[in-house]
């Protein structure tokens, strides 16, 4: 069955952020922040990915798959629920190829052991939630698994 990790390095310094991923078995991270910058040091996309590939792992920016500031308000707001039926709606409208092409390729098993990353450290709160349940609508078989 294959795989999709999800992590948010919201209580995570690099360094056990890389643990974390390493000790699942990660060798890509997607990072579906819609900005890939970070006030904690060495998050920011630049950094970040260095520091991954510094450790084997690949890194990938899908500004595409992350949350657009009028969504995010709701996230930020505790307004979870109306934040996820946005966002869903915004990724399908938006998006909705690259989800495909994405499901195809994690279910194919060319994929290397795949982790899409954001900040939040709850799944549950967060936007990669929605883009994870939108990857499973297209394959089923897509087993997902939060760090």
């Amino acid at each position: 069955m294959p795989t999709l990790f999800t992590i948010g390095y919201e209580a995570l310094p690099p360094a056990q952020l890389v643990a974390e991923l390493q000790g699942a078995g990660v060798r890509r991270l997607i990072d579906v922040r819609y900005r890939p910058q970070s006030r904690r040091a060495g998050m920011s996309k630049t950094k970040l990915g260095i520091y991954l590939f510094e450790h084997g792992i690949t890194y990938e920016h899908r500004r595409t798959l992350g949350t657009p500031p009028d969504i995010r308000v709701h996230y930020k707001a505790g307004r979870t629920a109306r934040g996820r039926d946005e966002f869903g709606a915004y990724i399908e409208a938006s998006a909705s190829d690259e989800l495909d092409a994405l499901a195809d390729e994690l279910a194919s098993g060319t994929a290397p052991p795949t982790a899409l990353m954001c900040l939040e450290a709850e799944a549950a709160e967060c936007h990669r939630r929605v883009v994870a349940d939108a990857l499973r609508e297209r394959r089923p078989e897509l087993d997902v698994v939060d760090l």
